[in-house]
């Protein structure tokens, strides 16, 4: 399992701390060493393999927690907010070390967050829960393309803000459209087509892109 919070041990260095899940698991004493230097080249640490948590940056210390969660070859990695306590940048370089174990080491990644960008980045499948119960799931781009809970669809329009400004609905006549381009037709020149074929002038009040995965989800 990977922390929030790192949960390190601070009177241990980087190397003690991977090698003490393997000791808890009963790996042979011979073969702790080796695995531990391996697990720490996949993380990106092995010059920090004697350095203690307090000498390490908030990535680097995620990198530890991941180091020793997947030391004991584990066929499900549980993520608890991975990213949460780290900026942008260092979120970032941990969503794609994240993504190397998994097509690396063939590792199921369970991750549970409140960040929608993060499953938008990462995930395959997500599984949305509100009250306590799973009110939606399926793939991640079917969900963000077609929310059918309500508390799904609210996430949904947050993230990708969705709502024009009040100022924009009061004092422009006529009706507001929203058009949803899905997949290929993102890509298309669908609203000049429009124009076009029916002689009717076209203002678009807001729009953009976003890329789940390598599908292209435009509004």
């Amino acid at each position: 399992m990977i922390f929030q919070h790192f949960n390190l041990m601070h009177t241990r260095t980087v190397a003690q701390n991977v090698a003490f899940s393997l000791k808890a698991a009963g790996w042979e004493r011979s073969k702790i060493a080796p695995r531990v230097a391996e697990i720490l080249t996949l993380v990106g640490l092995a010059d920090k393999a004697d350095r203690f948590p307090v000498q390490l940056s908030g990535g680097q210390k995620q990198r530890v927690g991941i180091a020793r969660a997947i030391a004991n070859h584990p066929d499900v990695l549980l993520c608890d907010e991975p990213t949460s306590a780290l900026d942008l940048e260092t979120s970032a370089t941990i969503l794609a070390l994240l993504r190397q174990i998994n097509a690396q080491l063939g590792i199921t990644i369970v991750l549970i967050t409140h960040e929608m960008n993060v499953i938008k980045s990462i995930c395959d499948r997500v599984a949305v829960m509100s009250g306590g119960k799973v009110v939606e799931s399926g793939e991640v781009f079917d969900v963000f393309a077609h929310p059918q809970h309500a508390f799904t669809q609210q996430l949904v329009s947050h993230t990708l803000n969705l709502t024009l400004p009040e100022r924009l609905r009061e004092h422009l006549p006529g009706q507001l459209l929203k058009i949803l381009f899905i997949g290929d037709s993102a890509e298309q020149p669908v609203l000049s087509e429009v124009a076009i074929k029916f002689g009717v002038a076209v203002n678009i009040l807001h729009g953009k892109i976003e890329y789940i995965g390598e599908r292209a989800l435009a509004f």
